[in-house]
């Protein structure tokens, strides 16, 4: 089984950053299908465009734009890439710097998919941080990949605990129809609870409210057809239910610092 060392990914990569705690790289995958292997760290892999399918000993993703793994160090897998064009940004965490972190946090083991909305915010806010690259970079990128940490060393303690049965029903619910405008009450009927009780308890498990939760999952979406160069900024926008370009875009810039042009021009490349 081929061992991968450092700042290695099979593909051809764009970019390479090599910081005293990681090494982040912006790779194309080139291979249909590549065997089992694994990396000597442990690593993020973050799907900017495209799709790719990747398989452990206990699951397999189909992994789509915005799709967030984490892999812990010499974990075997394999990928198989369908047709077409895909993108990948990787974030391997240096041991030294990993093992630091995790000191009274030992939850983060084996492969997994990263769900949180708050997660994936802050990758793609350290994508925007690796095309900036300035002086400020290493210190802005190691501050978000401790709160990335802190925010999944949370979210895997949270999820080790038992959760009402809605948690699931609901989160699925929302993120497989984005653009519908649920009702509180239809939610509740659906979900077999008092709205009172969701309105009260959806922030325990979500971290936010449910307009907010909602919010948050729309501009993400978002973000994920973003590299669909077909498809407008209005396309988007109604795509993922704002309710029209002004109103997505102002949305998109308070979660991101950017607004949704800027963004599209810096994930192609132009400056």
């Amino acid at each position: 089984m081929e061992n991968l060392k450092t700042g290695n990914f099979f593909g051809q990569t764009n970019q390479t950053i090599s910081l005293d705690f990681a090494t982040i790289t912006d790779t194309e995958y080139t291979h249909d299908k590549v065997d089992w292997h694994y990396h000597d760290t442990a690593y993020f892999t973050f799907i900017l465009d495209g799709k790719v399918i990747e398989g452990n000993k206990k699951e397999v993703y189909n992994c789509s734009a915005g799709t967030l793994l984490f892999h812990n160090w010499q974990d075997p897998h394999y990928n198989i890439k369908p047709k077409g064009y895909t993108r990948g940004f990787h974030i391997e965490l240096h041991e030294d710097w990993f093992n630091a972190f995790k000191q009274g946090h030992d939850n983060l083991q084996g492969s997994f998919e990263v769900a949180s909305p708050d997660v994936k915010f802050l990758f793609y806010k350290l994508f925007k941080e690796t095309k900036i690259n300035d002086g400020l970079t290493p210190l802005n990128t190691e501050a978000m990949l401790l709160q990335v940490l802190g925010e999944m060393q949370g979210i895997r303690l949270t999820d080790s605990a038992q959760k009402p049965a809605w948690v699931s029903t609901i989160r699925e619910r929302l993120h497989d129809d984005v653009a519908r405008k649920f009702t509180l009450t239809e939610l509740a009927i659906v979900l077999n609870v008092h709205p009172a009780h969701l309105s009260r308890d959806f922030s325990k498990y979500f971290g936010c409210n449910l307009g907010e939760y909602i919010r948050k999952i729309r501009v993400q979406r978002a973000l994920s057809l973003m590299p669909n160069t077909n498809l407008s900024l209005t396309d988007i926008a109604l795509a993922c239910g704002f309710a029209d370009q002004s109103h997505f875009t102002r949305s998109f810039k308070a979660f991101n610092g950017v607004n949704a042009m800027q963004y599209r021009q810096l994930l192609s490349g132009k400056r």
